[in-house]
């Protein structure tokens, strides 16, 4: 049987304006605002998906080089650059949380590792405070695609798919791509310019 074809997708970059809007209520509302705060920064900052928040863990962190492990899908790892800001928070958080070197790193303030639930639970409320979240449906994915834009249209297609965390052999990227690969210090140098802040690798 013929696959269907894929739609293609509404998801786009958020203007820094609106972008501005989402991490107001987020941190002005709601029964935890020190997490979802968190969780919108390392999202924007990574443009990481969710699963690889979720898994992330105390052990992942490298606050030498800050750095973070990311474990996403297809069984993919890589190290992903971050602010000295994020990473202060990143450890603060899993010290106040108590979480153990090889558990999840995200935890609700009870202690209990975060789930899937939250992020749902968190754009269901931003929604009910910006109703073109709830229109446009507005997901963490978005800020996915708000970070890989701004990285390729200051940096170039390559750097931001490596910032992406796109496999190498993946996609039509054409084979192009195997040859202008970008290095760590790139992605670092991309992601300072995006924070406005300096980092060991850049």
């Amino acid at each position: 049987m013929a696959k269907p074809r894929r739609l293609p997708s509404t998801r786009r970059a958020v203007a820094d304006a609106r972008l501005a809007e989402i991490n107001e209520v987020a941190g002005s509302a709601g029964d935890d605002p020190a997490l979802d705060t968190l969780l919108l920064r390392l999202h924007t900052e990574t443009a990481c998906r969710r699963g690889g928040a979720l898994a992330l863990r105390p052990a992942d962190l490298d606050p030498e080089q800050c750095s973070i492990l990311l474990r996403e899908k297809g069984d993919s790892m890589r190290w992903q650059p971050v602010s000295p800001t994020l990473m202060r928070y990143l450890q603060r958080h899993a010290e106040e949380r108590g979480a153990t070197e090889t558990g999840s790193l995200l935890r609700y303030r009870n202690g209990q590792p975060l789930t899937y639930r939250r992020y749902d639970h968190l754009w269901v409320r931003i929604g009910e405070h910006l109703p073109w979240v709830y229109v446009q449906q507005i997901s963490t994915h978005w800020l996915r695609h708000t970070t890989l834009t701004w990285v390729e249209r200051n940096f170039g297609y390559a750097i931001a798919r490596a910032y992406a965390g796109h496999s190498e052999g993946g996609g039509d990227a054409g084979t192009t791509a195997t040859y202008v690969r970008a290095t760590l210090q790139e992605i670092a140098a991309a992601l300072s310019a995006l924070t406005n802040e300096p980092h060991p690798l850049s």
